[in-house]
């Protein structure tokens, strides 16, 4: 695994993301985790930074759900568009089920059907080999991966091994039903080119460019993970899952960033907050603790959702910057606004009670 960034006070990783910017043989950034923890928005802020250092930017969106353009708040097909207001980053979603126009025809859809069902995640292993190829023709420094959730992404690295399992199956296939596939072809008036040996072709072609990209995915001078999580027992252990399966994969991890944080140093006064500030404390801990080698970055939560490019680049700031609140419990500045909310509050208050009062004595009086 390469080595995390260190910071020269202390030994720690420094707590931001600026190890990926200064990584300049990067080619593939992979940003993942649990459903619901901010990913969109991670990958979207990443591909951001890194168009700031780098010539040419492609943030994908892998996921079915397709927030990529909800966060950029600009429409995104399966080919790549240029980010408004940049002239270096594009974006591009694609579909992870398989869009086999070449084998519509219904003569061989029922064979189709057989492989696919015979071999789950063979049709995303051959959209995820068509994207690959696509994006291998196109010159771009940098590709960001805005992943589906975590089962979906170790599916992902497995790609290579299920077309492995589709050549097989197309052979025992081949094998057994001899030339009657060649036949049924001609029968049903398809061509030559939709014959077995067309598939076989096919197939044998997108596992040689999985294979390949596959060889730089676990070139840790090309490829990083980067994993997105919040808080919570759940996040923490999908997060364990994912680093020990990117090992078993020989894929380099070295970035974590907990979204979603209550900062205890901030002037909070409501009960269930402190008491989510203490649970989270818990959490945060226990990643220092299992990943002390990793770059981990806290993001704040927000009132508010981070959507449109602007907002994204307001947020920015704190994945380079660890995040500070504006105002920390205990000062003077603090406490003055302490003071400012209560005495708002009391007037607020007094108005409503005067309201209540004049009410009540307008009802009586009628």
């Amino acid at each position: 695994m390469a080595t995390a960034a260190v910071v020269d006070a202390g030994d720690m990783p420094d707590p931001t993301v600026r190890n990926l910017l200064e990584q300049e043989t990067l080619k593939w950034v992979f940003v993942g985790g649990k459903g619901g923890v901010g990913k969109t928005t991670c990958s979207s802020i990443l591909s951001i930074l890194l168009a700031s250092a780098r010539q040419s930017v492609l943030v994908i969106s892998t996921d079915p759900a397709h927030n990529l353009s909800d966060a950029f708040q600009q429409r995104f097909t399966k080919f790549p568009t240029l980010v408004r207001g940049f002239s270096n980053l594009y974006a591009m979603e694609i579909d992870p089920k398989v869009e086999n126009d070449d084998f519509s025809n219904e003569g061989m859809e029922g064979f189709l059907s057989e492989l696919t069902n015979a071999i789950p995640g063979v049709d995303e292993a051959m959209s995820f080999a068509e994207m690959l190829k696509l994006v291998q023709t196109m010159d771009y420094s940098v590709v960001v991966f805005d992943t589906a959730p975590t089962g979906h992404t170790l599916r992902l690295l497995q790609f290579p091994a299920t077309l492995e399992k589709g050549l097989e199956k197309m052979m025992a296939l081949k094998n057994k039903f001899g030339g009657l596939l060649n036949q049924a072809t001609r029968l049903f008036g398809l061509g030559d080119e939709l014959n077995e040996d067309a598939m076989l072709g096919r197939l044998e072609g997108m596992k040689d460019v999985i294979e390949q990209v596959n060889k730089q995915f676990k070139d840790p001078d090309l490829t990083t993970f980067v994993c997105v999580c919040i808080p919570e027992f759940l996040s923490l252990y999908e997060t364990e899952r994912l680093v020990q399966e990117l090992a078993k994969f020989e894929i380099d991890a070295h970035n974590i960033i907990i979204n979603q944080v209550l900062f205890d140093e901030e002037a909070v006064e409501s009960k269930l907050l402190k008491a989510r500030i203490k649970m989270q404390q818990k959490y945060i801990d226990q990643f220092h603790m299992l990943y002390d080698d990793f770059n981990i970055t806290k993001l704040p939560l927000l009132p508010e959702e981070v959507c449109g490019v602007q907002a994204l680049q307001n947020f920015s700031k704190h994945f380079l910057t660890p995040y500070k609140p504006a105002l920390k419990r205990g000062t003077v500045e603090e406490l003055e606004e302490r003071v400012s909310i209560l005495k708002s509050a009391l007037q607020e208050a007094e108005s409503e009670l005067d309201r209540l009062r004049k009410g009540k004595q307008d009802y009586q009086d009628y």
